[in-house]
């Protein structure tokens, strides 16, 4: 049987790279898991993408903690690291923070896979046994969505399944979005390859099925234009 002080000399099981440019959620997260130093070591923190991807290549963690956002663009900087670990590093697991609600990320984040990968808010970050079990997870090569995400993918679902949209073919949706964006017919034709003719007949046909009558008040154009974007739901930016 081991004595506590073998124990207190075994290595930690996580090794971990943090990468996380804004100071207070980067000190939530050493608060965090300096309360779990048995269990789980910090090697680095880095502030950006490229740093985070070289601290990956010099000390080989088991799992990654980013946020999605980071330089130097600040746009999805934590998912280019998930895709581009799964080929180089595929037995590190990534945890993705985020304060974005929308599963716009999260559907992004797991459309190569979803084993070892987790996406967890930002306010996640201050429960420690939280964070500690999605470490565990990825690490073990599962994955973990954060419930309120779910919820809104649930509702997305729901929302598209009974959306009038649904009734579109995928030729007319692509039709209607190149409406949507304000393109002519010959504009629309042009970029999906069709006839003129066949633009004509697919704006015909989805005006029939999004029950837009002919009202001299508001062009069907526009009323479809705003079905279209109204039915977008998966685009980023909604803030938790």
């Amino acid at each position: 049987m081991s004595s506590a002080s073998e124990l207190s000399n075994t290595e930690p099981v996580y090794r971990i790279v943090v990468a996380e440019d804004a100071y207070l959620i980067r000190e939530g997260i050493r608060s965090a898991l300096e309360r779990e130093k048995e269990e789980v070591e910090v090697l680095e923190y880095c502030p950006d993408f490229d740093s985070l991807l070289r601290a990956v290549e010099e000390h080989a963690p088991n799992v990654v903690i980013t946020d999605i956002r980071m330089p130097p663009t600040n746009t999805d900087e934590g998912i280019q690291a998930a895709t581009a670990l799964r080929e180089s590093n595929p037995g590190v697991g990534v945890v993705v923070i985020s304060q974005y609600v929308s599963p716009h990320y999260a559907l992004k984040l797991f459309e190569h896979g979803s084993a070892g990968r987790a996406y967890l808010l930002k306010e996640r970050v201050g429960h420690r046994i939280q964070l500690l079990e999605a470490i565990r997870e990825v690490a073990a090569g599962g994955s973990v969505v954060d419930p309120k995400v779910v919820d809104v993918l649930v509702e997305a679902r729901m929302r598209a399944k009974n959306s009038l949209l649904s009734r579109l073919s995928t030729r007319e949706r692509e039709v209607l979005a190149g409406v949507a964006t304000g393109a002519s017919n010959a504009a629309i034709a042009d970029s999906l390859f069709l006839t003129k003719r066949a633009v004509e007949k697919n704006i015909n046909s989805l005006f029939a099925k999004l029950d837009l009558t002919d009202d001299k008040s508001t062009s069907r154009r526009v009323r479809a234009a705003l079905l279209f974007i109204a039915d977008s739901d998966l685009e980023p930016g909604t803030e938790s």
